[in-house]
């Protein structure tokens, strides 16, 4: 049984590269600098059109704007195929938030955000030869480099051959967290051993391998999706999710950016897979979507009322509650509540709480009395020296208020990005699932755990990628936790229900106090004598 991973991980390889059966590089563009919010802006802009030939020419600067455009003709070769459009720099270190992105429109038309996680975008399923795609690209350099390549390719990707990929290798990256010589690992081990010896990859593309590929597909699906599914020991409910800081490395201006890409994203991916559910909870964000593009803002509502897309959080932005007086607290609550009621007719009853510096031991009764039933955050796991011994606990308020609390983890500090231990802004993933179950603090009384997962700040949120693995980890494979896509709002429902009365569950009183960012309230003394003068601004206005 030794090396059966490696082997079954080479046919991976091999699959993956398989799966392009053709591409065809786009050269010739033409472009301008400036910051246009649609193609027709751009159009209108004097500024005289420039040609860019993507083999010779490269685009400069940091914090900078360019529009580039193209009309793509479709080539015999793609006729009846599905159409890929492939859009990447050269830059391939790692930071969502910081990296080069682009706002793709096709026909005039938002179609999805572009970033390091999102480079492919499926155009059709049946492409017809001699059709005009009027192709433009707003871009941004992002803030940490200064020299760009534009690299641009139609490609047609195969579903038949992705399809086992997926199979594969899903289950084969759950190894990690398996012993050698357990079980479960070793029986599905066999399984996929069986599959790789139906394929015959010595001609690719070839009747021999179309016919091979079918018959190990098929063997797969009955064998470990089928006759070793059904398991649900340990759940994972996932929600796709896109944390966005209205304020940190970036202008307000990149925020709005930043939401126009990743919502247009989520909605193109939702298209594609009608198992996604998604949830995003700050209205601060919405509201510029609403502003900048009302016509990505209406998909969001359409999906909203079709029960895919939770709009949930409590308060109008991820607000400090540390400073914060109660007043302010409140009138959070009441504006992000207000607007979420009036455009979606939806009541918040959590507080979504993930990115802030600290909890003041007064929220649990500003959040009961403004009909908050639940609290999650995170990071809290980062304490130096006083952990929080839960994850799901009641949280107990200086005046006795108790709020049903869950806290889902985020990579800790000076963490390794391989120890996928997140469960937000985390990846759907069997690795990091099973390393969110093993940190789990509370297993003998929930079996259940809260999966937040996408990439954050301009990231783009959840990728393909975790969909086609949450598609497969549905199927509960023994050995392997069982993923459902559910809504936030129905997992602490459920949760509530299953601790409700249960005499082991703990109880947390008081502050929670987060000591990685201490600092921060000696910190910026200007800003915070802004903030205390703008509430007694607002006081005197409410007063008026």
């Amino acid at each position: 049984m030794h090396f059966l991973d490696k082997r079954v991980n080479v046919i991976c390889d091999e699959l993956k590269k398989l799966k392009i059966k053709q591409k065809f590089t786009i050269d010739n563009w033409q472009y301008k600098e400036g910051n246009y919010l649609r193609p027709e802006e751009a159009e209108a802009d004097m500024t005289v059109w420039e040609d860019f030939d993507c083999k010779k020419m490269h685009w400069y600067g940091k914090d900078r704007h360019y529009w580039f455009k193209t009309t793509y003709q479709v080539p015999k070769e793609l006729d009846g195929k599905r159409m890929w459009l492939h859009v990447r720099t050269q830059i391939d270190e790692w930071d969502d938030a910081k990296n080069p992105q682009f706002l793709l429109f096709v026909n005039g038309e938002v179609i999805q955000g572009i970033d390091m996680n999102h480079r492919d975008v499926f155009l059709s399923p049946s492409a017809k030869e001699g059709d005009l795609l009027e192709i433009g690209l707003q871009a941004y350099t992002g803030i940490l480099h200064t020299e760009f390549n534009l690299i641009v390719e139609m490609q047609e990707i195969d579903d038949k051959i992705e399809k086992l990929y997926y199979d594969l290798w899903v289950p084969l990256a759950a190894f990690s967290r398996m012993e050698e010589d357990d079980k479960n690992r070793r029986d599905i081990e066999e399984i996929l051993n069986h599959t790789v010896n139906f394929l015959d990859l010595r001609t690719p593309y070839s009747e021999a391998f179309y016919r091979t590929l079918s018959e190990a597909s098929d063997y797969i699906d009955k064998a470990l999706y089928s006759d070793l599914a059904g398991y649900q020991d340990v759940i994972a409910t996932c929600i796709g999710h896109t944390h966005i800081d209205v304020a940190w490395w970036w202008t307000v201006e990149q925020t709005r950016e930043k939401t126009g890409r990743s919502f247009a994203t989520v909605l193109k991916l939702m298209e594609e897979y009608p198992n996604y559910k998604f949830m995003s909870s700050q209205p601060q964000l919405y509201a510029f979507l609403k502003e900048r593009y009302p016509e990505v803002y209406e998909k969001a509502k359409e999906r909203i009322k079709e029960g895919r897309w939770e709009p949930e959080g409590g308060m109008w932005v991820e607000a400090d509650c540390n400073l914060t007086s109660g007043e302010s607290l409140v009138r959070q609550f009441m504006h992000g509540k207000r607007f979420f009621k009036e455009e979606f007719g939806v009541d918040n009853r959590i507080l979504w709480l993930p990115d802030v510096f600290g909890y003041s031991g007064a929220l649990p009764q500003i959040m009961k009395k403004c009909g908050i039933d639940y609290f999650m955050t995170t990071k809290l796991a980062w304490n130096q020296f006083n952990k929080i011994p839960y994850d799901t606990m009641r949280w107990r308020g200086i005046d006795g208020t108790e709020v049903l609390t869950h806290l889902i983890t985020t990579l800790g500090v000076n963490q390794p990005i391989k120890d996928f231990f997140t469960t937000y802004n985390g990846m759907l993933h069997p690795d990091a699932i099973m390393g969110g179950w093993m940190r789990y603090q509370n297993k003998d009384i929930n079996n259940d755990i809260l999966v937040s997962y996408g990439y954050g700040d301009g990231g783009g949120g959840p990728t393909r990628e975790m969909l086609e693995t949450s598609i497969r980890m549905e199927k509960g494979v023994k050995g392997i936790p069982k993923v459902r896509q559910e809504f936030a709002r129905t997992y602490f429902d459920e949760l509530n229900e299953r601790v409700s009365g249960n005499n082991r569950l703990p109880v947390w009183e008081g502050e929670l106090y987060f000591e990685y960012h201490r600092g921060t309230l000696t910190s910026m003394a200007r800003n915070k004598r802004s903030n205390r003068k703008s509430e007694l601004g607002g006081r005197h206005l409410d007063v008026l």
